[in-house]
């Protein structure tokens, strides 16, 4: 692993850590952006699942984990332009450190990761190559965000005081460390507060703020490549999200594939039953500078193996595009093999109730 700063913001160091690219290669290699969840409050850039990583670098992959700030301390409009300043970065002196394609680079996230993801769909530019959302969201100004939540009312309620006990005014971009972090998250969501500490705005009387931070609502048909997987028990992201995101990225005629884990929670894929690991195996979404050429008609639903998946032809494995130059892999090489590990430091597991709060 190669860490590097990509940005300073204030006296606050942003930084990625590089892996996969330790040996040299005379054909520069695809990238992977790999961003963490923790609902753009909490989590940390060291998150990957070890197996996951693993994965991703035998393919040929350079993967680069990036910091992003967190909320409350800074807001929405910070956030996209932390993605948007690692892309430029990754594309000039990390290319060149690192030996990238800077034409080749995909991101992947889990969570507000995945949310992150999506919106580096509509905010980078040149648009990634393509796009791998785990359970995340496209719209972030909408009832199960902006209203006091069933499910994390089940847990004890907690008080502003208690929960901002690890809330200050200087920025970070680690929360792994403190888990009382976590606590701020369950208030927000018993009380509908996360839209306005994130966003600092209010998302009824100021919904038109929230647009342009809303990738359901920026998807054209500039829109990358997208894969989608999430669990329909997910209770922290409900799965119609993903739902409502696939119907956009079809609208628009966007190659998408989009695979439902029956039963499956948030955070399906760090501790998946047997069948999962081989069903989610095949799918995958690839860069090749002809990725957005190979885009085919809406897709259509079919079972596979206990899952349900949305591919643009059954007969394909959802490659989208073949040739990764001299890589001929997948975006998500066997992806979801990689996934019998604990869940990353400081991340808490949202997706099943148990009688303690995700502290």
């Amino acid at each position: 692993m190669i860490t590097r700063t990509y940005k300073t913001a204030g006296t606050l160091a942003l930084q990625a850590d590089v892996y996969g690219a330790d040996t040299p290669t005379d054909v520069p290699k695809p990238a992977i952006v790999w961003i963490h969840g923790g609902a753009l409050i909490m989590g940390n850039r060291a998150g990957i699942v070890p197996a996951q990583l693993d994965r991703y670098v035998d393919a040929g992959f350079v993967v680069v984990c990036i910091d992003y700030r967190f909320a409350p301390e800074t807001k929405l409009p910070a956030n996209a332009e932390d993605i948007e300043d690692a892309f430029r970065w990754l594309r000039s002196i990390g290319a060149d450190e690192f030996g990238i394609d800077p034409a080749q680079i995909g991101v992947v996230g889990h969570s507000a990761g995945g949310y992150l993801t999506l919106l580096a769909g509509h905010r980078v530019d040149p648009a990634p190559q393509a796009l791998v959302s785990f359970y995340g969201y496209g719209n972030v100004a909408g009832d199960w965000y902006s209203k006091p939540d069933p499910f994390y009312n089940t847990f004890d309620r907690l008080e502003e005081g208690h929960a901002r006990r690890a809330i200050g005014e200087r920025e970070l971009v680690d929360g792994a460390a403190d888990t009382a972090r976590r606590d701020y998250y369950l208030w927000c969501r018993q009380n509908g507060l996360w839209p306005l500490k994130v966003g600092g705005h209010e998302p009824v009387s100021e919904l038109d703020w929230f647009t342009p931070y809303s990738p359901a609502e920026n998807v054209s048909e500039a829109y990358p490549p997208t894969l989608l997987l999430h669990g329909d028990a997910d209770t922290d992201v409900p799965h119609a999200h993903s739902v409502h995101m696939a119907g956009r990225l079809k609208a628009a005629g966007i190659e998408h594939d989009f695979i439902t884990i029956p039963d499956g929670p948030h955070g399906f894929d760090r501790d998946p039953a047997p069948e999962l690991v081989e069903t989610v195996s095949c799918p995958g979404a690839g860069i090749s500078e002809n990725a957005r050429l190979n885009r085919a008609p809406a897709p259509h639903q079919h079972r596979r193996g206990g899952l349900v998946s949305a591919h643009t032809d059954p007969s394909r494995t959802s490659v989208i595009g073949d040739d990764l130059g001299n890589h001929r892999t997948r975006f998500i090489p066997k992806a979801a093999s990689h996934l019998r590990s604990a869940p990353p430091p400081g991340m808490p597991s949202l997706g099943q109730r148990s009688s303690d709060p995700p502290a």
